[in-house]
Formats: structure tokens, sequence, C-alpha cells
């Protein structure tokens, strides 16, 4: 039993952990290589990694589809912890709405137009920051969506994520105070209910007891006595 606790907790850590490295915003110390436009052909198994047309378009199977292909520093932990290498990124572009998730995207041209105008090469660097979120997977062609871009002056700056600092204090003191009132209410409602249900059960098999006692002094009586 103690095995099974353990393996269920464990399941639901890690779909909680998946659920928040998707879904929080992720910045990425990266240089703009080029921007670029595809026609995107959606299937069942990537179709949930992507948000929805832009504003006021039709939703459609398929659709154009916004790049920005990058260079980017490496990290850790949602960016907390930077690393010394780099790699190539490619972020997908495209407008989330009002529905899911709750960035309230609606300026992915804009957002294009400020890639294209920070486009470097490695000679001369333009070094920037990308606001992110979600995952890249070459095997389902799955981008993160870049909801956000500003220039700064060099790869050595290193982003502070203090929204998802603040959501971690927000959800440690959450998770605290809503086990501490469930405590109470336990300790109000339900326990004194369950000690009354004990209690009653226990009288019953006290009543159960005693006249199964005095039926079974009765049955003796009906019994036959040893002759002297």
């Amino acid at each position: 039993m103690r095995r099974l606790r353990i393996a269920f907790r464990t399941i639901i850590f890690l779909i909680l952990f998946a659920f928040f490295h998707y879904l929080l915003p992720q910045h990425d110390v990266a240089r703009v290589t080029s921007t670029e436009v595809i026609r995107a052909d959606f299937s069942w198994y990537n179709r949930m990694f992507y948000a929805q047309a832009d504003s006021g378009a039709a939703e459609l199977s398929n659709r154009d589809l916004r790049l920005i292909n990058t260079v980017r520093k490496r990290s850790f932990l949602l960016g907390f912890i930077p690393r010394d290498a780099e790699r190539v990124m490619v972020f997908r572009n495209e407008d989330t709405g009002w529905i899911w998730p709750p960035y309230f995207k609606f300026d992915s041209s804009d957002l294009q137009a400020e890639a294209a105008a920070v486009v470097s090469t490695a000679a001369e660097p333009q070094w920037v920051v990308i606001t992110h979120y979600g995952w890249r997977n070459r095997f389902f062609t799955v981008f993160p969506n870049a909801v956000g871009i500003r220039p700064i002056e060099g790869p050595n700056v290193y982003p502070i994520p203090w929204f998802n600092i603040f959501f971690f204090i927000f959800l440690v003191f959450g998770w605290a105070l809503a086990r501490a009132m469930w405590r109470q209410f336990r300790e109000r409602k339900i326990d004194p209910v369950l000690e009354d249900v004990s209690d009653a059960a226990a009288r019953v098999g006290d009543e159960v007891a005693d006249r199964r006692g005095r039926i079974s002094q009765w049955l003796d009586t009906w019994r036959s006595k040893p002759r002297r």
C-alpha cells in the first residue's frame, strides 16, 4: 500500500511538472538568424500543441505558420540556471487569443516584424531575450510559441524569471493555506461525525452482544439438566 501511494504521488508530481514546464513563460537569450512563414498541416497528435489561428481569421485544418529561427543560449529549470552552450532553436509565432493558454496574445504580426528587425549574423550578433512557452519536439514537429522579444546588450545578460518565482511562492502559500483549512475543517466537521458514528457502532455492538447473551440464557433454560 505504501508503494502504491508513492507511485501515485510520483505520477501526480510528474504530470504537474510537465504541465507547468510547458505552460509557464521561459526566457531565452538568443540571436535571430531569420524569419519565415510556412504552410503547416496539423495532425491529431500535434494539433493540441498549437494555439489558434490569428484573431479574426478562420480556423482551418492547415494555415500559414510564422517561424523565428534563432541560436540561443542553453539553460536549465525554466531559465533559472544559464549554461555556457548554444543550440539552434525554432520558435513559432501565433496568437493565443482569449482561451488557452492565458497569454492573451493578439500581436503575432507585430512580433514577427520585431523579430525581422533584429536579424543578425555570428560576425555581428544582436542578442535578444525571447519570452516563450511550450516545447520543441522534432519528431512531432512542435515548436515553442514566442510571446515577446526585446534586444539586450550581450549574451551575458541573464533575465530573472520573476513571474515563475512569484508563481511558485504563491503556489506553495496556497497549498499550505489549503492544507491548513482542510485540517481545520476535518477537525471541526469530519472527526466529530466519525467519532459519533464509531460510538454509535460501539453501542449497537454492545446491545447486540447483550441481547445475544440474554437469548443464550433463555435457551439454556430449555436445555435438559443433568440428572443427579
